[in-house]
């Protein structure tokens, strides 16, 4: 719609990793994120109903976006750990105000699961709509590399 009425392109980082999660293949994924409770559940229940299957999740119960901004490695390291136990296709860390991009590359290594980092998606599809070499992105993950 917004191309429609200004002649420019646009993306989100949602709307780029449900087309990463298409181009994949990805069916059953696992959701980590700072949210409240009835913010994960609400996306988990989004995502049912597109036919995808939060099969593990983890969050934080923060609420207002300055906090999502002061988590910390650690705690990101532990929830994407906890969740791949459940061998999802995908894991993805869902806020743009997450530090996880930086993580992805190490915990892919780690788990052997293909992790998608909001902050990462929409730079992965900015960075395509724009014509840029999306393999030009070093230590987020493999998506750079396998989706270029």
């Amino acid at each position: 719609m917004i191309y429609r009425a200004t002649g420019i392109h646009t993306c989100t980082s949602v709307l780029a990793l449900n087309e990463i999660f298409t181009r994949t293949g990805v069916k059953r994924f696992a959701l980590v994120s700072p949210y409240r409770d009835d913010v994960q559940k609400a996306i988990v229940r989004n995502y049912a109903a597109s036919g995808f299957e939060c099969v593990a999740e983890r969050h934080l119960e923060l609420q207002d976006n300055f906090s999502f901004s002061t988590v910390a490695a650690d705690p990101l390291r532990n929830m994407v750990r906890a969740v791949a136990i459940s061998r999802p296709d995908a894991i993805t860390i869902f806020c743009t105000n997450l530090r996880g991009a930086p993580l992805v590359e190490e915990l892919e290594s780690e788990t052997g699961i293909p992790i998608y980092d909001t902050i990462a998606t929409a730079v992965w599809k900015s960075l395509r709509m724009a014509g840029v070499d999306v393999q030009r992105v070093l230590g987020w993950g493999r998506l750079f590399q396998e989706l270029a």
